[in-house]
């Protein structure tokens, strides 16, 4: 294959032709492509599929991580040990491309290397790495770990996926009309764009469009303005230069408020997140607007084809008989990580996603009263997993989920998991009656797993917050803490009003429902099949990336 005038390697449906390059520092497509963490790479990972599925003029640009995001393993007692080890993805392709970038003054070779389309049906993939004889130590381990804690590191690793991201676009002669940044991590392609390229921010921001998942000012990316200028951040060009292009002039680099003056277009990942993101960023001059397009997952990567095979046949036993094997399959793993037998006739809770303060994965455990009485319940017996990644140095959550694996230790009933990478995740998915999402509203900005739960039969049990309130319908395909006025409450009273309002959804609804009236549980997961099927599938997704954004 010719890598030096590339196209992509299929026909091009004709609503899609322009050409797009895509951004982001992760992406999670298979799992034995470890290049991910969490939600952004699953948001990621299913935007190439789909852009695959429906023939988009689309490239993708990331980084290939010599030791992934992090391997969760155990220590002898269970709890957390992060480890790093060494990946191999012989499935990718050399491309024969090298180039030099500028890093902290200093020539860094970047090499790149390839997905090819037909591997695991994704739109074409560059992935990018320093680990070369070239590069000094230093430089080599720009791309060994996904979101290094060393600061100059991860300013190193911004740099790469911005400015040689943009630059391998050139080395491939793509000539993209759009940029599209998920996420700010790659805002540095900009000042390389106005360097090579467009010789003002009026001509980049026609081709330049933004997506921001941070609902929170606090959590978008900042760093030290002379640091990232030291480090070659901006090309070339002086502070003075920047401070008069991006308006910034304090002393910390706010790379996605430099996106929205960058852009020409940026959008939210549920309409309540582009509400909140508006007025988050509105009292800054000189943003771009800021419309709203709701993350969604790949439906064909993720729904259980034989539980829809039945949903379409009107098949209740089918149905029944599906979700069963599936909990079966999923509790063997439970089985093997633990040593616990879990029931698949038992109800099942799961709560499964990065762990992370705000997303309050023990929230159930904040009344422990309420919390042994449910799970000693013999006539309604319950059954709980937890699973998830933290961030291998927020030790806050690190200790939340250990805190959750002593818990467990107590009950036979209860299981926490590691290793919550696609394969765990979709097994879990495939094994939960329940998907337990309780992040305190609105700090969630969209949330894509219990999308990918419904569409494995699994009822979303839900705060009302991120993709929530475009899709739950109460009692009917899901069940929400109902909406109060959480602005003018302090952490504890919200904490306080959710657990009591989701304890109360399980022990007067939920769980007298599941074994006392089956067929009202079973026509909520089917509607919840069926709810989620289209407008949470990416395809549509993809489709309006082009439509609202590119166009």
């Amino acid at each position: 294959m010719n890598f030096k005038k590339f196209t992509v390697p299929y026909s091009i449906d004709k609503q899609y032709s322009k050409k797009a390059v895509y951004f982001s520092m992760e992406y999670a497509i298979h799992q034995p492509l470890k290049i991910y963490s969490g939600g952004l790479g699953f948001l990621s990972g299913s935007h190439l599929r789909s852009a695959y599925e429906l023939k988009q003029n689309m490239i993708g640009i990331g980084i290939l991580w010599k030791y992934g995001y992090y391997d969760q393993t155990r220590n002898l007692d269970q709890t957390l040990q992060p480890a790093w080890m060494e990946k191999s993805a012989t499935f990718l392709e050399e491309t024969g491309i090298k180039f030099q970038i500028t890093i902290h003054d200093s020539p860094v070779w970047v090499k790149a290397l390839y997905l090819n389309p037909e591997t695991f049906n994704t739109a074409p993939l560059f992935l990018l790495s320093t680990d070369l004889p070239e590069n000094d130590h230093i430089s080599q381990t720009i791309t060994h770990r996904l979101y290094d804690a060393n600061v100059s590191t991860k300013v190193a690793q911004f740099i790469l996926l911005g400015v040689g991201g943009a630059k391998l676009v050139d080395e491939l002669g793509f000539d993209p009309e759009v940029y599209h940044l998920n996420e700010a991590h790659a805002i540095s392609s900009a000042f390389y764009l106005l360097q090579n390229k467009y010789k003002s921010v009026s001509e980049l921001k026609e081709h330049l469009v933004f997506t921001t998942h941070t609902p929170e000012e606090a959590g978008n990316e900042k760093h030290d303005i002379y640091l990232c200028h030291k480090m070659s951040y901006f090309c070339g060009l002086s502070l003075d230069e920047v401070r008069r292009l991006t308006g910034l002039y304090d002393d910390q680099f706010n790379h996605s408020l430099a996106a929205l003056r960058f852009a020409r277009k940026a959008n939210g990942v549920s309409k309540l997140h582009g509400v909140v993101s508006r007025e988050m960023w509105g009292k800054f001059e000189g943003i771009c607007p800021i419309t709203s397009i709701t993350n969604a997952q790949n439906f064909t990567y993720w729904a259980d084809e034989p539980l829809y095979r039945h949903l379409d046949a009107d098949n209740d036993w089918g149905i029944d008989d599906r979700k069963w094997y599936l909990k079966k399959r999923a509790f063997e793993i439970v089985a093997d990580q633990t040593g616990k037998l879990f029931d698949p006739t038992v109800l099942t809770i799961v709560w499964a996603r990065r762990f992370a303060g705000y997303k309050r994965a023990d929230m159930l455990t904040y009344d422990m009263e309420r919390f042994e009485k449910m799970l000693n319940n013999t006539k309604y017996p319950v059954q709980i997993i937890w699973a998830g990644k933290p961030y291998p140095v927020d030790y806050p959550a690190i200790t939340q989920f250990n805190n959750l694996v002593h818990l467990s230790k107590r009950y036979k009933n209860v299981a926490v998991l590691v290793g919550y990478e696609l394969f765990l995740s979709r097994r879990l998915k495939q094994g939960a009656d329940i998907w337990l999402n309780n992040p305190r509203v609105p700090r969630e900005a969209s949330g894509t797993s219990g999308m990918t739960a419904a569409m494995n039969g699994a009822v979303n049990v839900s705060t009302d917050d991120g993709w929530i309130p475009e899709f739950a319908k109460y009692g009917i395909n899901s069940f929400v803490v109902p909406m109060v006025d959480y602005a003018n409450m302090h952490t504890q009273e919200q904490d306080d009003y959710d657990l009591n309002k989701t304890y109360e959804i399980l022990e007067n609804e939920i769980i007298p429902m599941f074994y006392e009236n089956k067929d009202k549980w079973r026509s909520i997961v089917k509607e919840g099949m069926k709810d989620v099927r289209t407008e949470f599938d990416s395809n549509r997704m993809a489709h309006e990336y082009y439509e609202i954004m590119y166009k």
